[in-house]
């Protein structure tokens, strides 16, 4: 069956990684736009990093993590 037009796939790292960035910023209560002026990022980078196209560096999950308020291992996703 095929998934959903903006579904990731979670059975990968970066979909399991989407999936858990969408849902920390949603139980924040952030928007994309207010998640990507927090942390510096253009909207674009951030849709990106949430449909599984890209992945953040080293520096910008750590301020992800912190916008979030959780730690950047309770951000990335369990193998």
């Amino acid at each position: 069956m095929p998934r959903p037009r903006n579904a990731v796939d979670t059975t990968t790292y970066s979909g399991r990684f989407a999936e858990r960035l969408r849902m920390l910023r949603e139980k924040t209560g952030y928007s994309v736009e207010e998640l990507a002026a927090k942390t510096g990022v253009s909207i674009a980078t951030l849709y990106s990093w949430e449909n599984a196209s890209r992945s953040p560096v080293n520096d910008d999950l750590l301020h992800v993590a912190q916008v979030l308020n959780v730690s950047v291992r309770n951000l990335l996703p369990k193998e």
